[in-house]
């Protein structure tokens, strides 16, 4: 079985012909919807429907059973398509197919507990 290539979202969005009929693993904001599955690069790109920011994603039936627990920041490995654009080519940068791996990301073994002032989706750090 092939090793996939661990790649960022941004490379593959940027330079996608450089990634055709690779296997890569890429963790980003994973959304189900009708007609617009993707992995997108933040979650507030995926609530204002930055779709440039995303990729389009093939759902297998696992995924489609498990979407309830799979919604958020997840891991995929799967093939890059960038012929694969969604509904309407609503994600023009690609897609990934043939998943084989989604998982939710970070593994509950690697979460840390949010500082108490931290809200949601905010980013966490120093100022």
């Amino acid at each position: 079985m092939d090793e996939p290539l661990d790649v960022s979202l941004v490379r593959l969005i940027a330079d996608p012909e450089r990634f055709r009929g690779r296997l890569v693993r890429v963790i980003g904001y994973l959304v189900f919807e009708f007609e617009g599955n993707a992995l997108y690069l933040h979650g507030d790109d995926a609530l204002f429907s930055i779709s440039a920011n995303a990729l389009a994603v093939e759902a297998t039936q696992d995924m489609r059973e498990r979407r309830t627990s799979l919604g958020g920041y997840a891991l995929l490995e799967a093939a890059f398509d960038p012929d694969v654009t969604g509904h309407r080519g609503v994600f023009s940068s690609g897609g990934l197919v043939r998943v084989r791996r989604c998982q939710s990301w970070p593994p509950e073994c690697l979460r840390r507990p949010l500082p108490a002032d931290a809200k949601p989706g905010a980013a966490t750090g120093s100022p």
